[in-house]
């Protein structure tokens, strides 16, 4: 009740020279209770709407908005960077809408404070975390059109069932298009507590329906961020400097200026500004300037430095992530140790980083290809001393995301070229901008020890970690006296073996190398070391890997039925030919789990190939299958590049790679065969674009000790460590 005030008044605050009705009062009430998600924030008349067209328009709630023609226009307040949002949330909103497919659309949210709760999309969320307030704001909308119809027929609710845009009375064989109720509905109060279907008789979630933004997308029509363009826009990049923590000292840009199409060159706060009429001039004045760079202490680490200093600090005292039994009173005698590695990666967006903006003294308006556009909005506004209403920022489509667009470090330096030279600019940058200038996936450095009891399953499992912390890098305050940062043991402290003697401790050692939320986080890092140690238990104790898992997770059905799945489907233990294995690895991650099979072929040069990879995933509820689909292969994808390349080095205090040409990516000849076997569910989703991720590497590097007898325990994997 307490929350329900405050957010209520929030919303009056907002709002305050509204004023209110009995009608709206329910609404903006009923919005609160259900998380300032279900019902309407604002009032009617103050959406972004003429007196016009809310007489010919059903608003029901903050998501869906019925037209008179029958059309249907369903709000996603997330965004849409390949994961097929745009699709699924509609899917959700229009099974208990009973809605005509065909006739929805869907329309970006406008991003607001407060509008439609957290607009942030990361954490594989968009859905596991709304999936309940999204069938309720459906469900209420249908039984407001269902009271509109027995109004105007004078019927009873009862007799009234709704389905394909049209609420249908079967006693009078009568029936009525939605949007021939709007006026009629768009009087009526919501329903407190609207009833939804039972999940048996869903029509529309669980099926591969068509996407509703895919014809854009296929003819053009679809704009990205790059995409974008304004009349009188020039086109901005900065210099900045390669070494982390470095600053201008001085510079000429005497022979940027003769550039034809360059017009202004300046400093702002992250580096040197160059605007010009085109992207190409923006690019050529940018490598004309001479700049002497202030390097700053890092300048003195390389990757070696680092890998030293991470060492060093992991014999240092720990902070406990996760503590059973009695590991000090474990003997010894079958225990096995190993260290495993993984390296800095970049998220490596095909879209780089841009951003357009347009300030002037009252206002400013962005177009962002952004995972967080609330973040963007309210510090743009403090920025600019503005009202945050005053700060538009409208979300594009992204050329992948991938955790990197939760970070606006771009978004400044676009705002402060447009209010410094008074007209609109796109930033972008150039791949050597993004690939030096990302934040990176943190490197780490597992050890591992483990014991067998005399029936062999495992007796004890010892596991430290020693990463760099997101979270301790953005809020060090946090962890001044040693409090654990929970993120970076995800995937290690929720080890679902039954294991009687668990220690798994945490050692930070952050450094000036940016680092960020990567796909799947620190799960990917991980399940690598788990999946793999998983095994080298399993090989001391001569039992199957299978039989080795399945026998420790009686706790877990759900790890047990993925993994039975993806070893049936890919026919576990059968027979291959010299210098092929098979390899396997389970994983549960942002409420979803996932177990994959590796088959791979390492040549004697050590060439790997991965020819096969099976993968089940269970993640409760399946919205939109193809999606799913589309989610693990795009993980597995993902995952096999930062395993077999994708490797980022530090030298003199800054990345080495420039380009795919040093950064390089999995190419086409190099994807394997892939299936994907998705469990049967009715139980709540979980997330479908991270959970494919972390199996990967694990599979294949134990697929590769099955081909070759050779442990993999860095990565990425080199061939010249797997030469026979």
């Amino acid at each position: 009740m307490i929350e329900f005030v405050k957010q209520f008044i929030q919303l009056v605050k907002v709002n305050k020279n509204m004023k209110y009705n009995r009608r709206d009062f329910l609404k903006i009430s009923y919005s609160a209770s259900m998380g300032l998600v279900i019902g309407v924030a604002l009032p009617i008349k103050n959406r972004l709407m003429s007196e016009d067209i809310i007489k010919e328009t059903f608003n029901p709630n903050v998501w869906i908005s019925i037209q008179s023609d029958n059309t249907i226009n369903i709000v996603t307040a997330k965004s849409e960077m390949g994961q097929h949002i745009r699709s699924s949330i509609p899917m959700i909103i229009a099974e208990e809408l009973n809605a005509d497919w065909s006739k929805v659309k869907v329309v970006q949210a406008d991003t607001h404070p407060d509008k439609y709760g957290s607009q942030s999309t990361g954490g594989s969320g968009s859905i596991r975390r709304s999936y309940m307030r999204l069938r309720t704001a459906g469900a209420s909308a249908k039984e407001l059109l269902i009271q509109a119809a027995s109004i105007k027929w004078g019927v009873p609710q009862n007799e009234l069932k709704a389905e394909m845009n049209e609420v249908f009375h079967s006693k009078s064989k009568r029936s009525i298009k939605y949007g021939d109720l709007v006026l009629i509905a768009a009087k009526l109060d919501p329903p407190s507590d609207p009833k939804l279907k039972n999940e048996k008789d869903f029509t529309i979630i669980g099926n591969s329906l068509p996407g509703l933004d895919t014809q854009s997308r296929v003819n053009g029509t679809a704009k990205f961020g790059l995409d974008i363009r304004i009349p009188n826009m020039l086109y901005a990049t900065v210099a900045k400097c390669q070494t982390f923590g470095g600053s201008v000292k001085t510079f000429n840009a005497k022979n940027a200026k003769k550039i034809n199409g360059v017009k202004y060159i300046f400093e702002v706060e992250g580096g040197i500004a160059v605007v010009a009429t085109n992207t190409w001039s923006a690019i050529k004045g940018q490598r004309a300037l001479e700049i002497e760079w202030e390097h700053g202490d890092f300048y003195s680490w390389d990757s070696k430095k680092i890998k030293e200093m991470m060492e060093n600090k992991s014999e240092s005292n720990a902070v406990i992530a996760k503590e059973a039994g009695n590991i000090k009173n474990i003997k010894n005698d079958l225990s096995i140790e190993s260290q495993y590695e993984v390296s800095f990666t970049s998220h490596a967006t095909m879209e780089p980083m841009n951003c357009v903006a347009h300030v002037d003294k009252n206002s400013a308006e962005l177009w962002v290809p952004t995972q967080s556009p609330q973040r963007i909005q309210s510090s743009i506004a403090e920025k600019l001393n503005l009202k945050i209403e005053k700060v538009k920022v409208n979300v594009t489509l992204m050329g992948g995301g991938f955790g990197r667009r939760l970070f606006s470090d771009f978004v400044p330096d676009a705002v402060e070229i447009s209010k410094k030279i008074n007209k609109p600019v796109k930033l972008f940058w150039t791949r050597e901008d993004d690939m030096r200038h990302d934040f990176y996936r943190p490197a780490s450095i597992h050890k591992l020890k483990g014991s067998l009891s005399d029936n062999n399953n495992i007796k004890s499992w010892q596991h430290r970690i020693v990463s760099p912390s997101i979270s301790g890098q953005r809020s060090p305050e946090r962890f001044n006296n040693g409090q654990l940062d929970r993120s970076a043991v995800n995937g290690a402290s929720n080890l679902p073996y039954d294991i009687p003697n668990i220690l798994v401790d945490y050692v930070m050692t952050n450094t000036d190398v940016p680092i960020g939320w990567w796909r799947s986080v620190y799960n990917s890092q991980n399940a690598f070391a788990n999946e793999v140690f998983i095994d080298e238990l399993a090989y001391k104790a001569g039992v199957d890997s299978l039989e080795f898992r399945m026998r420790m997770l009686n706790s877990s059905p759900r790890h047990k039925e993925v993994l039975r799945l993806a070893a049936e489907k890919a026919n576990w233990g059968r027979t291959l030919s010299k210098g092929q294995g098979m390899g396997l690895a389970v994983h549960e991650s942002f409420g979803s789990w996932s177990a994959q099979v590796a088959i791979v072929t390492i040549s004697k040069d050590g060439n790997i190939s991965v020819d096969k990879i099976v993968a089940s995933v269970d993640c409760g509820t399946v919205i939109n299958p193809d999606g799913v689909k589309a989610q693990m292969e795009g993980s597995i994808v993902y995952g096999l590049t930062s395993t077999l390349k994708g490797e980022i080095t530090i030298d003199k205090g800054a990345v080495s790679q420039s380009n795919f040409h040093e950064f390089e990516l999995l190419q086409m000849n190099e994807m394997p065969k892939i299936e994907i076997h998705i469990v049967p569910s009715l139980e709540p989703p979980g997330g479908a674009g991270e959970p494919g991720l972390p199996p990967v590497a694990p599979a294949v590097a134990n697929a590769i000790f099955n081909a070759i007898g050779k442990r993999v325990r860095k990565l990425p994997i080199k061939s010249k460590d797997l030469k026979v």
